[in-house]
């Protein structure tokens, strides 16, 4: 991004060769890591596109956005990474002091024919719900240390109703244990991009326990500071390197394969949504779900209650 420019609403443009490195990270952490990451994939796909068709790729022409746009459709593409896509384009296109080719009415009516066309429905994946949790963990082999991290893995990220991202971010100095469970601080998560920090209250409980499995993983680790889930090599030896978010969505499926559930339909988010339908199930508030997931917008998290209670109190009860 040094090559390109930042752009100020009230001062106009202020180029990146008159800032300092510091004032460039600064800008750079406008965005979050993850979508920085994304909307950089997102160009280099834009501009391979275009350098096979011969088309300039910055500044792009509306028409040459739009050609994208379908093409991508055409493809399979779902509209939401359609529209990730565009924003890519449009950010580097400010960023470099150029038109934005997104702003059309020619653009606006093919993306709204593509909508039409395609759909806009999200594809949920599956909640792990506390019964799939169960189901989970009577496949874990706890007499090894993977076993035991992954057992802590999937009960806290399930209880404290993590993103994969948060899960393997915590370290040991962001938990605070008492005989209640455990408090997970979050020096920054999705909705506080502005790092003032959320805490977790996880619940210990009579059941799963997930404090209690958390100190034996510890325990048994000897992990004392630092990252809490790390990688764990052949012959069940332990590494310094803490694991991916694209990890804890594999040991999901791991195990949800060897419990005979479908596992093509259950993710790593499936643990933070399993939570949010377990505790709607068990008739809990909006108000209070929200205190764990954190969510900013309640209609979220509506959903997930008005799915959970589809079939009770149900319009055809007594008569079907």
């Amino acid at each position: 991004m040094s090559a390109l420019t930042l752009i100020s609403p009230a001062e106009g443009i202020v180029q990146a060769s008159d800032l300092s490195e510091s004032a460039l990270d600064y800008g750079r952490a406008a965005l979050s890591t993850n979508t920085m990451r994304a909307y950089s994939g997102d160009w280099e796909e834009f501009q391979t596109w275009c350098a096979d068709r011969g088309r300039g790729s910055l500044p792009a022409t509306p028409a040459t956005v739009a050609n994208f746009a379908s093409a991508l459709a055409s493809a399979g593409k779902k509209v939401p990474t359609i529209a990730r896509k565009l924003a890519a384009i449009r950010f580097f296109h400010r960023g470099a002091g150029e038109e934005n080719p997104t702003d059309n009415a020619g653009m606006s009516a093919i993306l709204k024919g593509i909508r039409r066309t395609v759909g806009t429905a999200p594809r949920q994946k599956a909640p792990a719900t506390v019964d799939v949790i169960h189901a989970l963990m009577a496949r874990i082999a706890t007499d090894t240390l993977q076993g035991k991290r992954d057992r802590a893995l999937l009960l806290l990220g399930f209880a404290g109703a993590f993103r994969r991202s948060e899960l393997v971010a915590i370290t040991v100095e962001d938990l605070t244990f008492s005989n209640e469970g455990v408090d997970v601080f979050l020096p920054k998560s999705k909705t506080d991009q502005e790092a003032k920090g959320q805490s977790v209250a996880v619940l210990n409980g009579k059941a799963l326990k997930p404090a209690d499995r958390l100190q034996e993983w510890l325990e048994a680790a000897a992990i004392t500071s630092g990252p809490i889930f790390r990688r764990i090599n052949r012959g069940d030896h332990l590494t310094g390197e803490p694991l991916t978010a694209q990890t804890v969505a594999l040991i999901v499926k791991r195990y949800a394969e060897a419990a005979g559930l479908d596992f093509e339909k259950l993710s790593g988010h499936s643990l933070r949504a399993g939570f949010v339908t377990s505790a709607a199930e068990n008739r809990a508030s909006i108000s209070r779900i929200m205190e764990v997931t954190r969510h900013r917008d309640p209609r979220t998290v509506e959903t997930y209650v008005r799915r959970a209670d589809r079939f009770k109190d149900h319009a055809g009860d007594g008569f079907l």
